[in-house]
């Protein structure tokens, strides 16, 4: 219900940029710029936890970046779903290369946690992907948003835990619904989140998939993940390793 009515009142009401506070716009041409004009770029934390794919990010988690991604995340603004769809598109192409592999691909979300989706009223992460494969399709791409992770147990508040900390509290939290790693046979997994930090999210969500599908087989295998933003240091980092 509380997704439901924030939706309606954004049809309805005034809204301002959701990166800069301009009024009468929910994303100006500045801060869409930020957002997916440039071009996505391979990202690394540091230190990059065992088992964490290449990624791709489309920005830098920082300015009107961040505040977008908050606005969507935290204070529900659900119109901003499709401007970071479209730079998750621009991520997830990055990662695929040319020629393209063969087989559709299979956007898999990093859930979130059951009580974070009932305060917010929505999974921003699901909703991302979501107007990300919706672009992708529109490019000509096969793709489609297979959300077959879930938690298996409870973890803490990721906020204010640092990397070995983050690690340690989503050890073998997540798992693949039954049935799910049929599907993931089915074509290219490609992972996919709002924001990549310390990386760990991401590493576990590679570690369930390849567990539920077994490592090698035909089909199966984390390809690559894409990500929205990035924490700064992951571009520089990445920068001064090549």
């Amino acid at each position: 219900m509380r997704g439901w009515w924030r939706e309606i009142t954004g049809l309805v009401l005034p809204v301002d940029c959701g990166g800069c506070g301009r009024p009468r716009t929910e994303l100006c041409e500045a801060c869409a710029v930020q957002l997916y004009g440039g071009l996505p770029r391979r990202v690394r934390p540091d230190p990059e936890p065992p088992g964490l794919p290449v990624v791709h990010a489309a920005a830098a988690y920082e300015n009107a970046v961040r505040a977008v991604l908050l606005a969507h995340k935290e204070q529900g603004v659900l119109g901003l779903a499709g401007a970071l769809g479209r730079a998750l598109a621009g991520a997830v192409r990055a990662g695929e290369g040319t020629p393209p592999g063969e087989g559709p691909l299979l956007l898999v979300p990093v859930p979130s946690a059951r009580r974070a989706v009932a305060a917010r009223g929505h999974d921003p992460a699901r909703r991302i992907a979501l107007a990300a494969a919706a672009e992708l399709r529109r490019a000509g791409m096969p793709v489609r948003v297979a959300a077959v992770l879930r938690q298996r147990r409870p973890v803490m508040d990721q906020s204010g835990l640092g990397a070995r900390e983050r690690r340690a509290n989503l050890a073998d939290a997540l798992g693949v619904v039954t049935g799910g790693g049929r599907l993931l046979a089915t074509g290219r997994v490609v992972l996919v989140d709002d924001l990549l930090t310390t990386g760990a999210s991401l590493a576990e969500a590679a570690r369930a998939i390849d567990g539920a599908c077994g490592w090698g087989s035909a089909g199966y295998g984390v390809r690559h993940a894409a990500v929205v933003a990035a924490s700064p240091s992951a571009f520089e980092i990445n920068r001064n390793w090549n």
